[in-house]
């Protein structure tokens, strides 16, 4: 399948895009969601685009519903921001991106997938640190310091819903 995005040009214009999601803890808080992109082919957390007017909580909350379908969800902290660059082929743009994340914990792991999604797995922080870009893997490590998990990846998932 094509990827939409492409290494940063620097030859190419630049615009700036905020958007805000969260590393999402099962109820016993021993594994995180991790989400599996189509067109892009990669897994990552759940995020997007900060609405004007919009707090920085409020869109990662939203996003997260609408991606994941998951509601009710307790925040256990902010996780800080990170930054990154790419270049966008469809429109001839690099993108300049600040995503800020929040530690959240589920009230269930019952998943509904947004459509952009083919699958999803609740997996043990070391393993989602494995399959995730650079950028996440520093938020999945400042997640996993926040909660004091050092679970190996033998513990196994929880049961599908």
């Amino acid at each position: 399948m094509a990827r939409r995005s492409a290494p940063y040009r620097p030859d190419a214009p630049i615009v700036a895009e905020l958007a805000a999601g969260g590393v999402i803890l099962d109820p016993d808080s021993r594994h995180v969601l991790l989400l599996h992109e189509i067109v892009e082919d990669r897994w990552c957390l759940p995020k997007g685009h900060v609405e004007l007017g919009e707090s920085l909580h409020s869109a990662a909350v939203r996003e997260i519903r609408e991606e994941t379908g998951l509601s009710s969800l307790e925040m256990v902290q902010d996780l800080g921001e990170v930054t990154y660059r790419f270049y966008l082929e469809g429109r001839r743009t690099n993108v300049l991106k600040l995503v800020a994340y929040f530690l959240f914990r589920a009230p269930s792991g019952a998943v509904s997938r947004e459509p952009i999604f083919d699958r999803h797995e609740w997996v043990t922080f070391p393993e989602a640190i494995g399959r995730v870009y650079p950028t996440e893997q520093q938020v999945l490590g400042r997640a996993q310091s926040a909660t004091g998990s050092s679970l190996p990846a033998a513990h196994g998932r929880p049961p599908a819903p």
